[in-house]
């Protein structure tokens, strides 16, 4: 299978990430269902993809267990709060990478990127200004939020985590997100009883989770980390929280506030700027052995 330049790999995953947030939204199921029912089928997905080829190690092990815990944190959080507060607050994952990637990857830290951290950090302080209502898409936004940061940390860990597989041995990124997504479905099992009375629609809308929002996303994710730095990926990745509110809105009518667009705005903005500056400095290939 021939695929496209690393750059567009990470545009096609972020894609298919933006989708998550709807069709999180539009299943009959709880947050830890969704999460768990998602990630078995994702798994079972991948598994297939590589042919049972897993690089079991410590170092998959690791990334695959904070993999894992960001998928639940996410699903929950989604379920708990307003798409675009969950997304955006994933969003802040390059705040942590910046500081860093230059203690766990050796990636130079330089001095502009603080203009950069302090945009960022303004633009979550905004995400919890405003105090939205409980309504029947977020139930309780201010967990919801709370969790929303949490899993911001745990995407940083990911990535960094799946750039240093990548570079370090055949398969490990890959491995790890076969493993963390059989990690977080074992963890939902319990709360798979009893399940609730779901349409074929739902549960085609679990399998579009699983495969397509989760399975094939990570295929172009995991194939192009290895020759972009961790930082640029995350960065690739902000399609995602550019698109994700929009499907939702679109479908759903949900309306995040104007704290939260606001400050997603300031986000989206300052990482968006940094790329494109960035993006003016030579790219240099990294040797996956390196």
């Amino acid at each position: 299978m021939n695929l496209p330049s690393p750059r567009l790999r990470v545009i096609a995953a972020a894609v298919l990430f933006s989708t998550g947030g709807v069709a999180i939204k539009t299943a009959a199921f709880s947050g830890m269902q969704v999460a768990s029912i998602r990630s078995g089928i994702a798994a079972a997905a991948l598994l297939l993809w590589m042919r049972g080829r897993i690089a079991w190690s410590w170092p998959t092990l690791g990334i695959a267990a904070v993999y894992a815990a960001t998928l639940t944190l996410f699903v929950t959080s989604t379920k708990l709060t307003s798409s675009a507060s969950a997304i955006f607050l994933q969003s802040t994952a390059p705040l942590y990478i910046v500081v860093l990637a230059p203690l766990l990857l050796g990636e130079r830290f330089r001095s502009r990127d603080l203009v950069f951290l302090a945009a960022v950090g303004a633009g979550l302080a905004m995400c919890f200004v405003g105090r939205p209502e409980a309504t029947v898409d977020a139930p309780d936004p201010a967990t919801g939020n709370l969790l929303g940061v949490i899993c911001s940390i745990t995407w940083a860990f990911t990535l960094m985590g799946l750039r240093w597989g990548e570079r370090h041995g055949a398969r490990v990124g890959m491995s790890a997100v076969v493993v963390g997504n059989a990690m977080a479905f074992v963890v939902g099992l319990p709360f798979l009883s009893p399940l609730p009375s779901a349409s074929a629609g739902e549960w085609a809308t679990m399998a579009y989770l699983g495969v397509f929002q989760i399975a094939i996303a990570y295929i172009f994710l995991t194939s192009a980390v290895a020759h972009l730095p961790a930082l640029n990926v995350s960065l690739l990745l902000l399609l995602e929280p550019v698109l994700n509110p929009i499907w939702t809105w679109l479908v759903r009518g949900e309306e995040p506030g104007v704290w939260t667009l606001f400050g997603g705005a300031i986000i989206v903005a300052a990482t968006g700027g940094k790329a494109m500056y960035d993006s003016r400095a030579p790219t240099v290939a990294v040797d996956r052995h390196s």
